[in-house]
């Protein structure tokens, strides 16, 4: 009993439904006919072996139908920014330099009486940096960015890599500073120097805001939706002005703080061809509701070769060079350009069924111009500073908008295989974890929201359907018959698991990495989702093409031997030899194996609400303080 009330517990806690309202059903008899009311094999109620059957509970009259919502998309608030408290910072003694190695000893003259003019210095920044320049000048000796009546070349290193910010997807004007003219007026020295104060603190600003930014990322994920959990980067802004301060090469310094994973820097490769193309290739418009299947004719297939020739890539239209040439505009879709089509198709992550429906026009005639192309990489380049900087050598990586998964190992991809994500109404999270264990045989624990908002109006009306179904009920840790929970009350103590079988709704195996969203990797018996293209259908899991190959491949054991687990038919768990980390992430341009940067259809419009974050960081930026 201990035992079967742990594992409904646990499974509960990691459930995660299998199919979308409105989908084709398994072969098996499952959950889903709950929603069709269509009834199952079983016609009359079998007591389940082991549970105690209780006399029927005394009906309360129904509450009204709760609902469990779905996690939210915020309002980004961007955080203004502060001015920094030059009044309070102890005079530095100016020797004209905090390190010999960095900066020549200033004239005694000049900026002998800097601290006359701290407190005039009019110098805004993000909390934790003003609070880091606040740190790193209270008590200092010197100056970093001046040089007796200049800016050094150490400033001039740095103004020349905040510059290039757009380079690694940032704004240049984030870190703008005005520069002291190089002609003044000797006769008003005084005047210089609260100029050259007020360029130190300003550029320190700066340059710390710069390196802020690029190492985690201007956005803090946590504040765009509820589907974002990464915890934020920490940077000691004050440790990375003192290596400033003491470095030789000030540019290189800067720009070794930008992630140097093979992943970013090939985003930053694609960035720059981006920006440097001039003009984009003629948009085609293919019809509305245009669908291409072989063998027929439609006078679009013009536009739809059309199309081919422009985003095609070079080794596609080599391939079929000799039938883009013979091709002359008509409508008859032949076995030449039904070859042709899917090798575009194959190219581009779909079926290669050679059938032209929606997807196949979205990349046909989608926004791909380069500037839409550059900002999806910029977003890229953004999120990716929420990951660690190096994936490490053995990964997993779960994109969504591709629906695809990837496993790593020795620093290379193995292998990669299509996965079915959550649908719009019932998102996959965005956040990273360690794989653990690898469950054969599962029970699948109903997660509340899918008990209260799918399940709950059809118990009301038939309280024993559950029991028909071979699904188990427990009413706070005790085995009951779903005909005696009180469905018309609070569903808190209630939990519902399927237990393992042909059609229970994990298929054979599941794959588990512990969070606080009860997302995991696992089978499933509904195999004719991985045919489609658009493949958003779950309630949030993640839903493996070739879950036996993934089993095998985090526990270091061959695909035979996870067979033979299987066969055993008994449900158990197996830890992982060693963990594994999983990043659940959302990129809609990524790098392939060979460094290509792909794009991908948006599902779930979280670019917009990148954008938007952007945007609401800017304004607080160029706000006055």
């Amino acid at each position: 009993m201990k035992l079967m009330k742990t594992a409904a517990i646990v499974t509960l806690m990691t459930g995660c439904a299998f199919a979308s309202l409105g989908v084709q059903r398994a072969e098996a008899l499952n959950l889903l006919d709950l929603f069709r009311k269509k009834k199952p094999v079983v016609e009359e109620f079998q007591p389940l072996p082991g549970v105690e059957q209780m006399q029927p509970v005394q009906r309360q009259a129904a509450r009204p139908l709760p609902k469990v919502t779905s996690p939210q998309y915020y309002t980004y608030k961007a955080e203004p920014l502060r001015r920094i408290a030059t009044a309070k910072l102890v005079d530095p003694v100016v020797t004209g330099s905090v390190s010999a190695d960095v900066l020549p000893p200033a004239p005694p003259a000049v900026l002998a009486d800097a601290r006359q003019f701290l407190p005039e210095v009019t110098a805004y920044a993000p909390a934790d940096v003003a609070k880091a320049i606040e740190t790193f000048y209270a008590g200092r000796d010197g100056f970093v960015w001046i040089d007796g009546d200049a800016p050094n070349s150490a400033a001039k290193a740095a103004l020349t890599v905040l510059g290039q910010a757009a380079s690694v997807g940032l704004d240049p004007q984030d870190y703008a500073v005005t520069v002291p003219s190089d002609t003044f007026d000797r006769n008003d020295m005084a005047a210089r120097e609260k100029s050259l104060v007020e360029f130190e603190i300003q550029l320190s600003a700066a340059t710390l805001t710069y390196i802020a930014d690029t190492v985690r990322g201007r956005i803090d994920p946590n504040k765009i939706s509820g589907y974002h959990d990464f915890k934020r980067k920490a940077v000691n802004l004050t440790g990375k002005l003192e290596n400033i301060a003491r470095s030789h090469d000030v540019a290189a310094y800067l720009n070794s703080q930008s992630p140097s994973g093979v992943e970013f820097l090939a985003l930053k490769r694609e960035l720059a061809a981006l920006q440097a193309q001039t003009s984009d290739a003629p948009q085609i418009t293919i019809a509305p509701g245009t669908l291409l299947k072989p063998g027929i004719s439609n006078p679009e297939l013009a536009n739809v070769v059309a199309a081919i020739r422009v985003k095609g890539s070079d080794a596609l239209k080599v391939e079929h060079s000799l039938t883009l040439t013979a091709y002359q505009g008509t409508p008859d879709y032949t076995p030449e350009l039904v070859a042709l089509v899917e090798g575009f198709q194959k190219e581009h992550g779909l079926t290669p069924d050679g059938v032209v429906g929606k997807a196949s026009i979205r990349i046909l005639t989608g926004g791909d111009t380069s500037e839409s192309k550059a900002a999806k990489v910029r977003i890229a380049m953004e999120q990716a500073r929420w990951l660690p900087a190096d994936l490490g050598s053995r990964y997993v990586f779960i994109n969504q908008p591709a629906y695809m998964v990837y496993y790593h190992d020795q620093g290379a991809e193995q292998f990669s295989m299509r996965v079915v994500v959550g649908s719009k109404a019932h998102q996959t999270f965005f956040f990273e974890d360690e794989i653990q264990t690898v469950e054969f045989n599962p029970y699948w624990g109903v997660p509340q929201s899918i008990i209260i908002n799918e399940m709950l109006p059809k118990l009301r009306n038939d309280p024993g359907y559950l029991d028909r179904l071979g699904y188990q009920v427990e009413l706070k840790g005790r085995p009951v018959s779903s005909y005696d929970v009180n469905w018309n009350g609070s569903t808190a103590g209630v939990a519902v698991r399927q237990p393992p079988s042909s059609d229970n709704a994990l298929g054979e195996l599941k794959i588990l990495f512990p969070n606080a969203h009860a997302i995991y990797m696992h089978d499933t018996p509904s195999k004719s989702f991985f045919k489609k293209d658009d493949r958003a259908l779950s309630h949030g899991c993640v839903r493996l093409a070739d879950p036996r190959r993934m089993a095998a491949a985090v526990l270091g054991t061959s695909v035979e031997d996870i067979g033979k687990q299987i066969a055993g038919g008994r449900n158990k768990g197996v830890s992982v030899p060693e963990r594994i980390p999983v990043y659940v992430a959302y990129f809609t341009a990524w790098p392939n194996k060979d460094g290509a940067v792909e794009y991908f259809h948006d599902v779930y419009d979280r670019d917009m609400y990148m954008e938007r974050a952007l945007e609401a960081t800017r304004q607080a930026r160029r706000a006055e303080g």
